[in-house]
């Protein structure tokens, strides 16, 4: 069965925020990334002043459950807005659960990011559902190894 944890998006204080977080719950981050680290796609160059800021973290809470964030990448049009900051991941067993929950929940909203391999390994999408509320969906090819 698949398991939803919530994301937060920051405006430039993901990592402090998520160093206070560890602070409160314990535990290591089970992934830490930049936006230097991400590949930029051809002919774009990750900008200095964001260079530094929080691509992905995760926090794992509990054996099921995970604090995620980043910081917004507004070169890529990306803003934080506070109140709207916030989406639902779910975390998908197979590709075939994370397409069948990805088109359910989509219907009728409007699509982000179309499910398709990412860098890291996984398969992930994103979307705003017809309530408004932001989803992500994303299936590890690799868990378990």
């Amino acid at each position: 069965m698949a398991t939803v944890n919530t994301y937060i998006t920051y405006n430039g204080n993901c990592e402090e925020a998520f160093n206070f977080y560890k602070s409160v719950f314990g535990g290591e981050f089970s992934y830490f990334g930049r936006f230097k680290d991400m590949p930029m796609q051809e002919g774009k160059t990750c900008p200095p002043g964001e260079a530094e800021k929080i691509m992905h973290i995760s926090l794992p809470i509990s054996k099921e459950t995970a604090i995620m964030g980043s910081d917004s990448f507004e070169s890529f049009g990306a803003k934080t807005v506070y109140g709207n900051n916030f989406s639902l991941s779910i975390g998908a067993e197979s590709k075939e659960e994370a397409d069948k929950l990805f088109n359910a929940l989509s219907a009728g909203g409007k699509v982000g990011m179309p499910m398709e391999d990412a860098f890291w390994g996984g398969y992930f999408g994103t979307f705003t559902d017809k309530f408004g509320v932001n989803w992500m969906v994303d299936f590890e090819k690799n868990q378990g190894e």
